[in-house]
């Protein structure tokens, strides 16, 4: 999957939302964690930030929607299962990807119950990405292409219908562009590439500088 929705909200400026169940508090933050390390250190700011909370459980999918190579949680101390691979249990059922969410619980005197923890976790989970703002992350790529000036117009043309963007130009015996462009529309363009300089434009994939 090359297009998916993430969190419009950063580790710096989380997403927040709050339920009270039986007088316990349930502060629910998420972020865009793309990958692991970035989940675990956003787990970590929360941890320090709501260190007074009862428990601050978590659960991350860092992967796109549905994946679960890179997949974590925890229950930070309630009692097994009722609170973070319930909370993943939600993540991954939602269209969303590269995703962490930090629950704390500020306990309230009342138990809940093994049922009621599991419940209360993933309502407040649940809670959460209803109002949570999102975004589309696109899986990009870059190509450097070495094009002789004849076909340079034909090049421009072929931009748009490939969702291709020029990063940077140098003109020496040849033109030397950068792209990028979706992964999912490079077998395509280089196809329509060859097509239009008849298999003399060069390409090279992958080049983050020149």
């Amino acid at each position: 999957m090359t297009r998916f929705y993430v969190p419009d909200a950063s580790p710096e400026t989380p997403h927040c939302s709050e339920i009270v169940i039986r007088r316990s508090r349930f502060l629910t933050q998420s972020a865009h964690t793309p990958g692991a390390l970035a989940a675990r250190a956003f787990v970590e700011q929360v941890r320090r930030y709501r260190s007074d909370a009862t428990h601050n459980c978590w659960a991350y999918a860092a992967g796109a929607p549905g994946e679960t190579t890179h997949i974590g949680s925890s229950d930070d101390g309630e009692p097994h299962g009722t609170a973070g691979r319930p909370m993943l249990q939600i993540i991954l059922h939602n269209p969303v990807g590269e995703i962490c969410i930090v629950v704390s619980r500020w306990f309230g005197g009342v138990k809940l119950g093994t049922g009621g923890l599991v419940r209360a976790y993933q309502e407040s989970v649940r809670e959460n990405l209803a109002s949570l703002p999102l975004r589309h992350c696109l899986n990009e790529t870059k190509l450097r292409i070495t094009i002789a000036y004849t076909y340079l117009d034909g090049l421009h043309r072929l931009l748009a219908s490939h969702e291709a963007h020029i990063e940077a130009e140098d003109f020496q015996t040849e033109a030397q562009i950068l792209l990028r462009l979706p992964i999912e529309n490079k077998e395509q363009f280089l196809g329509s590439l060859s097509e239009l300089s008849n298999g003399s434009a060069s390409c090279t994939t992958g080049l983050e500088n020149w």
